[in-house]
């Protein structure tokens, strides 16, 4: 059987781009971080967690975590997930959650730790993961939105 060089395979149309694999990644390592925030081996004073403020939960010991800093992660885990399908989609999530992230960066460095207004419930190294994630998130928006192939027999 003969076939056409130009029509692409079923290999080749599960490939995904780069940007659609930054933002599939970007989701899992976002389930991760919220899944881990319920796990008790990882999360230290995992009985002090709270619905928001107040709580006194560290995931790893460093990160204060709370029952809505975690299911923020698994939400942003899931549209990861969901959007990296489309090259489009994908870069649209990876620029929002960048923005996502650089409001609560911007939003941990306003707000006053001990008071109820963190009602997100997050520390100093919270503030500083948030602008790291934001910073990486919109620098992998612009991977490129196609994969490249290249033609690895000789000319």
């Amino acid at each position: 059987m003969i076939t056409d060089p130009t029509t692409p395979n079923a290999a080749q149309m599960r490939m995904r781009s780069p940007v659609q694999r930054a933002a599939l990644f970007c989701g899992l390592g976002f389930l991760a971080l919220g899944f881990a925030g319920f796990v008790p081996v990882l999360t230290m004073n995992f009985n002090a967690i709270e619905m928001g403020s107040g709580s006194d939960a560290m995931l790893l010991g460093i990160f204060q975590v709370s029952v809505m800093h975690n299911v923020i992660f698994l939400l942003l885990g899931l549209g990861g997930l969901g959007l990296s399908r489309l090259s489009s989609t994908a870069r649209w999530y990876l620029r929002v959650g960048g923005i996502v992230n650089v409001l609560l960066w911007i939003f941990g460095l306003l707000v006053d730790k001990g008071s109820m207004a963190n009602f997100v419930s997050i520390n100093l190294f919270d503030d500083w993961l948030y602008f790291v994630l934001a910073l990486t998130m919109i620098g992998l928006s612009f991977l490129p939105h196609h994969e490249d192939r290249l033609n690895l027999r000789g000319s």
